[in-house]
């Protein structure tokens, strides 16, 4: 009966070790299955966000492109009415310049130009290079007049050439454009 009784508590012993086991494997593959399934929600989510985004540059695109047509209108606006034609704009500059500088009191030295075809875009570049002497006040009035000036300039840049009492000597580098 000892022995009947010992075989029976084995028995059952392997029986419990069997199920434990099986415990194990089925929380193992539980884990591992939620955790897949925690990967999928995030990458789900990452997924969407991306889709959104992706939404939106759409819709900026679409909004552009219905746009473009207004903006391409008001380029040509601008080219037709901001720039002159390269035939007059030469002697326009001469003459602004030199009616901008008498207005401000300056002696003008020397105007040289410099001409770069911009034909992908039907403009001229052109590199103006003028040397203005006068005293302080009238060469911020020759300066403000460019600003209010009815031709397009960029003033690039402004270097002191020389300074005797009042009077101060700069040479200007101004950027105009001129339909071609």
């Amino acid at each position: 009966m000892n022995e009947t009784l010992e075989s029976r508590k084995n028995l059952v012993r392997w029986i419990i070790s069997v199920v434990l086991a099986l415990d194990l494997i089925l929380l193992v593959v539980n884990l591992r299955h939620t955790s897949s399934g925690l990967e999928r929600k995030l990458e789900e989510a990452v997924l969407v966000k991306q889709h959104d985004l992706l939404a939106a540059d759409v819709r900026r695109a679409m909004e552009i492109r219905m746009r473009l047509p207004a903006v391409q209108g008001e380029c040509d606006d601008f080219f037709r009415k901001e720039l002159r034609p390269a035939t007059t704009g030469y002697s326009a500059v001469v003459s602004d310049l030199g009616a901008l500088a008498k207005q401000a009191g300056l002696r003008t030295d020397a105007v040289t130009f410099r001409q770069h075809d911009l034909s992908s875009r039907n403009v001229v570049e052109v590199e103006v290079v003028a040397s203005i002497q006068g005293d302080y006040p009238s060469l911020v009035s020759f300066i403000n007049g460019l600003e209010r000036s009815k031709n397009f300039y960029l003033l690039d840049g402004l270097q002191l050439a020389s300074s005797t009492g009042n009077n101060l000597k700069l040479n200007l580098q101004l950027r105009t454009y001129f339909r071609s």
